[in-house]
C-alpha cells in the first residue's frame, strides 16, 4: 500500500520529534557557545540566502516589494539573532532568590534549562521573520525545534527547508511541509513546547490538539486592534504612521491598525489626509512597485466581500490614492479603501480585516471610546495618537491589550527587548525578549540546604519550642484602615 504524501509528512514528523528528543536527552543542554554557534549559522544562512527568499515571497504574494521583506522580515531576523547573541550570558545566569530568616543558612536560586524540543506553526503573512525568530528564541534557549511553516506560501517554505536543512542536523532543527491534515498532525505531536502564529480560530484547535498530551502553548493570534486618533491630533505625522501600519504588506499584519476612531470634529480631516498620505507613499497607486498583492485568491474575495457588506449595510466606501486604468493588471490588488460609519452588525466591524481596508468611526468623548474598545474581545495592540494628558492616561489604564504604541504603530514589535503577545482572545503568552527566552525554557528552582538546619528543630516529636515557633509565625498583625474613596467615586455620583 502506498501512503498520501500528507500521511507519510505526518508520519516523518513523529518520527522526527522522537529523534530529536533522543538527540536531545542524550546531548544535554548546549553550552553558550553551542548556542551561540546555532546562531550564527542561522544569521549567516539568512543572508547567504536573501535574495532567493525575497523573490519566493514575491512569487507566493503575486508581487511584494523586496525592499518590504527586507525591512518587514529579514532585518527583524538578524536583530533578533545579534539580541539573543548579546544577551544570551545575562539570560542563562541563574537567579539568586531570597531565604526567609528561617531557611538563612541554605540558598535558593532559580535556573532556566532547556525544554526539549519546540514545535512552531508559523503563518503566511510574514512567512520568513513568523518562522525564525520563534526558532532563533529556541536555538537561544538550548532547544531542539520542528518548524510547519503555511501551506499558502510554498516557495517560500521550500526554500526556509533547503537552507535549515543545510545548516543544521535533522536532530537539532527539521522542517514539516504540507497542507492542513499535517498541521492539524503537527499540533497534535507531544512537543515539550509549542508556539501557534495564525487566526484565533485555528488558534483554538491547536491549544485543544495540544492539551491531549498537557503541552504548554505559545498563542500568537489577532483581532482587531483600534487606533485612537484624540481631538486635533490628524496631522502628517499621525497619518503617515497609520497609513505606514495599515498599509505595510497590503494590510496582511495580525498588528495591522484594523479600526480607527477619531474624533467627530477631525472625521473630513482624516479621510482628507489619509488620501493624500497614500498618494504620496505609493504614486502609482495599486501598481506601484511598492504595494503588495493579496496572498491569495481566496483572501481577495473575503475582502471584496466585507467591502460589499458595508456597502449594503449603509457605510461610505471610499478608495484612497490613484487608481490607474491599468491597475486591474496587477494580480489580486486591492486598492486602499476607507469604510466610513460602518454600523457594528457589519461583517467588517466584526472580523479581522488582514486587508488595506480601514473602516473609521467617530466618537466625542474618550469614555465612549474606551467603552467601545472594552465591549469587544482583548485586541493584539492598540494604538494612541495624542499627548500624555488625562484623556490619553485614562485611555491606557482602562482598556487591556497585548500591547501599545504612542504616536506609531506596529513598532512594538520591533522592539527586541519589548514581550510580544496577546491576551485572551488575541493570544496567550508572549515571545521576545527575555519573555520569550523563559517561555522555552523550564524555570527549575533549587534549594540548597546550609550546614545549619533550623527547621530541623521543628520536627517531630513536638513540644514547646514548636509552640513557641507557631506562636511566633502566625502572630497576628493589625490591619490598616480602610481608604477613604475620594470624592464622587463609588458614591454614585
Amino acid at each position: 500500500m502506498t501512503l498520501a504524501p500528507e500521511a507519510t509528512s505526518q508520519i516523518d514528523a513523529a518520527a522526527l520529534l522522537t529523534r530529536q528528543r533522543a538527540a536531545f536527552l542524550r546531548e544535554g543542554a548546549p553550552s553558550i557557545q553551542q548556542r551561540k554557534d546555532h546562531l550564527a549559522r542561522l544569521r549567516a544562512a539568512v543572508l547567504a540566502y536573501r535574495d532567493e527568499l525575497e523573490a519566493a515571497v514575491s512569487a507566493d504574494f503575486g508581487h511584494r516589494s523586496r525592499h518590504e521583506t527586507a525591512v518587514m522580515e529579514l532585518v527583524g531576523v538578524i536583530q533578533s539573532v545579534d539580541y539573543l547573541t548579546r544577551k544570551l550570558r545575562r539570560f542563562m545566569r541563574p537567579e539568586r532568590r531570597h531565604v526567609a530568616f528561617t531557611y538563612r543558612s541554605g540558598k535558593a536560586y532559580v535556573e532556566h534549562q532547556p525544554k526539549g524540543v519546540i514545535g512552531v506553526m508559523a503563518p503566511w503573512n510574514y512567512p520568513i521573520s513568523l518562522t525564525l525568530i520563534p526558532l532563533a528564541t529556541a536555538l537561544a534557549a538550548g532547544n531542539r525545534a520542528m518548524l510547519k511553516p503555511s501551506e499558502l506560501t510554498p516557495r517560500t517554505s521550500d526554500v526556509l527547508k533547503k537552507l535549515l536543512t543545510e545548516t543544521f542536523r535533522p536532530d537539532e532543527v527539521a522542517v514539516v511541509l504540507g497542507g492542513p491534515e499535517v498541521g492539524a498532525a503537527f499540533s497534535g505531536l507531544p512537543f515539550d513546547h509549542l508556539l501557534f502564529t495564525g487566526s484565533t480560530q485555528v488558534g483554538r484547535k491547536v491549544m485543544k490538539a495540544a492539551s491531549d498530551h498537557l503541552v504548554p502553548v505559545t498563542l500568537e493570534l489577532g483581532g482587531k486592534s483600534p487606533t485612537v486618533v484624540a481631538r486635533g491630533q490628524v496631522n502628517e505625522r499621525t497619518m503617515g504612521s497609520i497609513v505606514f501600519g495599515k498599509l505595510a504588506n497590503a494590510g496582511q499584519t495580525c498588528v495591522a491598525p484594523d479600526y480607527a476612531l477619531v474624533h467627530e470634529d477631525d472625521a473630513e480631516a482624516f479621510i482628507t489626509q489619509f488620501d493624500a498620505t497614500v498618494r504620496r507613499f505609493y504614486p502609482a497607486g495599486p501598481t506601484s512597485a511598492d504595494y503588495t498583492s493579496i496572498v491569495s485568491h481566496g483572501h481577495y474575495e473575503r475582502l471584496k466581500n466585507l467591502l460589499e457588506d458595508a456597502r449594503g449595510k449603509g457605510a461610505r466606501v471610499i478608495k484612497a490614492g490613484n487608481h490607474p486604468e491599468h491597475a486591474a493588471n496587477r494580480v489580486r490588488t486591492l486598492a486602499p479603501t476607507l469604510v466610513v460609519s460602518a454600523g457594528d452588525e457589519a461583517a467588517i466591524m466584526q472580523e479581522e480585516i488582514f486587508g488595506p481596508i480601514l473602516p473609521v468611526r467617530t466618537y466625542r468623548t474618550m469614555g465612549e471610546v474606551i467603552d467601545y474598545i472594552n465591549a469587544r474581545p482583548r485586541p493584539l495592540a492598540l494604538y494612541y495618537f495624542g499627548n500624555r494628558d488625562a484623556d490619553g492616561e485614562e485611555l491606557l489604564a482602562r482598556t487591556t491589550s497585548g500591547n501599545v504604541g504612542i504616536n506609531n504603530t506596529m513598532m512594538h514589535v520591533a522592539q527586541d527587548d519589548l514581550p510580544f503577545g496577546g491576551i485572551g482572545p488575541s493570544g496567550m503568552g508572549a515571545y521576545h525578549g527575555i519573555e520569550g527566552f523563559r517561555a522555552m525554557s523550564h524555570a527549575k528552582g533549587v534549594f540548597i540546604q546550609g550546614r545549619w538546619n533550623l527547621p530541623s528543630l521543628l520536627r517531630a516529636p513536638f513540644g514547646k519550642f514548636m509552640d513557641l515557633a507557631l506562636a511566633a509565625t502566625l502572630k497576628s498583625r493589625r490591619l490598616p484602615p480602610p481608604e477613604t474613596p475620594a470624592p464622587g467615586l463609588h458614591q454614585g455620583a
